[in-house]
């Protein structure tokens, strides 16, 4: 039997990922080492740099391996529920202590790792982003939304304040808080008629 060096690979990158994500799960972000994950995967420290710049680009492979390339925003014709639905989602993820501390600790490489920020950007927050702006995108067309509301800003609006208290920690994220955040912004861009 011929080896297969591609199956091999992707057998080494999946045992790499799984170690990643087990060794956060049970030691947190900042006790994961390089030589930790290529223990737990039984592969050697060069064959993660081979394939990675550091930890904090295996951290985000394994927490983005599995997401789905295209997210949707369910449309149930009620453009302040289904926003609701996804800020207080967002408010969960932030509450979630583990999961708050590996963003953390991944923003905090992306200061100064550039194409770390960059990765982290389209593959974690561009995704929500996107799918956010097409659910406006999709009320502006029903009239929901001003005309000429510009949706990239509006999505800014949404998300910025949440993102600024738990950077910040200078208050709680709650979810009348980020109900709060959907009314002001949807009575900033709904039509005047429609008010």
């Amino acid at each position: 039997m011929t080896p297969q060096p591609a199956r091999r690979s992707e057998q080494s990158r999946r045992a790499i990922l799984a170690a990643a994500l087990a060794l956060l799960t049970e030691q947190g972000y900042a006790a994961v080492t390089i030589e930790a994950i290529a223990a737990r995967a039984g592969v050697g420290k060069q064959t993660i740099y081979r394939w990675w710049r550091g930890k904090g680009a295996v951290i985000l492979d394994a927490l983005t391996d599995n997401l789905p390339d295209v997210l949707a925003l369910p449309d149930t014709g009620d453009l302040r529920a289904d926003l609701r639905q996804v800020l207080r989602a967002t408010v969960a993820e932030f509450a979630d202590p583990q999961l708050s501390a590996t963003t953390r600790a991944i923003t905090i490489e992306t200061l100064t790792d550039e194409e770390l920020a960059d990765q982290a950007r389209d593959r974690l927050l561009r995704p929500q982003l996107d799918m956010v702006r097409a659910r406006l995108a999709a009320a502006r067309d029903a009239g929901q939304v001003r005309p000429d509301a510009p949706l990239d800003q509006v999505v800014e609006l949404l998300f910025g304040p949440l993102y600024h208290r738990w950077l910040l920690r200078n208050g709680p994220l709650t979810d009348d808080y980020a109900d709060g955040i959907v009314d002001l912004v949807v009575a900033a861009v709904t039509p005047a008629g429609n008010r």
